[in-house]
């Protein structure tokens, strides 16, 4: 069977296939709450490889893809296809080092997955990113081919959902190995400092320092919340919330506006009102303004963290708008 051509496009609809929205909020929570305790590290490379069913599809595939895009492998025993493919997606998988998870599923066991995804021969591998579902070929393919499709994945992943993967410790889940007591960061001093800044209302100066640990450590996690934060509230200072609020009521199609007011609303505690007024301006624009639009938002998903369930939804709203 030849490959079909892969494309970024044609996203399936899971609804049928997603559970409802308290299992979800809940899984979200404690995985917020064990990252908080050092329950969440990194993960050995055996754990980029998975096999998937039907009742663990929500959690395995639905819920990781808000952290990482999953790609699918639907396979089966008997196809001969399917037995050169699958090692070279394992192989891949493990040298991209947790820039994306793959996930096998075993068709003949799992026949209401496939019925689900439309798919009419195997091997067949999809992707699923931030709960939306991407075709990327049918068939055996090129390796370098595979590479270009994944590459293309990342990317979407990373600059429309703010995806940046799963961290990789070769040495992680080896038998004998004894978690190492975290030692003190070499930035505790500069997020200190900043911190003390941002206690100030010194919003250029925490900025700033926060922009200093990111420098060197780009993926540090506390400088990012810090930054995202120092800059929020930095544009809202001075801002005259009655003001702003009428000229966005006015003016729904005005996205400078409608940024505006989304910053208010995530200020006040309305984070929901904040992502879905974002949500709906990347839906009424194009071009620039709805790339605008996109990265505010995904700015703002920093403030309240990749783990939270709002995020979660948010991620899921901003794919159907944009796919």
């Amino acid at each position: 069977m030849q490959p079909r051509n892969m494309s970024m496009s044609g996203v399936v609809d899971l609804a049928a296939v997603k559970a409802a929205g308290e299992a979800k909020a809940k899984a979200e929570q404690a995985r917020a709450e064990a990252a908080r305790t050092g329950g969440v590290g990194a993960v050995p490379p055996a754990a980029l490889v998975i096999d998937v069913d039907e009742a663990g599809f929500e959690r395995d595939v639905l819920q990781r893809s808000a952290e990482v895009p999953v790609v699918i492998d639907f396979w089966a025993e008997w196809c001969e296809p399917c037995k050169q493919l699958g090692p070279l997606l394992e192989r891949l998988a493990v040298e991209y080092n947790g820039r994306f998870l793959l996930a096998k599923v075993d068709v003949d066991a799992n026949q209401m997955l496939m019925q689900q995804f439309g798919i009419q021969g195997i091997p067949a591998v999809f992707a699923v990113v931030a709960g939306q579902a991407l075709p990327l070929f049918q068939g055996a393919a090129p390796e370098a081919q595979i590479r270009e499709t994944l590459d293309q994945l990342i990317q979407v992943g990373e600059e429309r959902f703010g995806l940046t993967g799963i961290v990789v410790d070769p040495d992680a889940g080896a038998p004998g190995a004894v978690p190492a007591e975290a030692p003190a960061g070499p930035y505790d001093a500069l997020l200190e400092a900043a911190a003390s800044a941002l206690d100030a209302n010194d919003f250029p100066g925490a900025i700033q320092a926060y922009k200093n640990v990111l420098v060197d450590d780009p993926g540090n996690p506390e400088a990012k919340l810090g930054l995202a934060q120092a800059e929020l509230l930095g544009r809202v200072q001075g801002m005259d919330p009655q003001a702003v609020r009428k000229e966005a009521a006015d003016n729904p199609g005005d996205v400078d506006a409608q940024i505006a007011a989304a910053d208010l609303d995530l200020v006040g505690g309305h984070v929901e009102d904040a992502f879905g007024r974002l949500v709906e301006a990347v839906r009424r624009t194009a071009g620039d303004d709805r790339n605008t639009a996109r990265l505010r938002l995904l700015e703002l998903f920093e403030v309240i963290g990749p783990e939270d369930p709002r995020v979660t939804a948010a991620r899921t709203a901003l794919a159907r708008v944009l796919f």
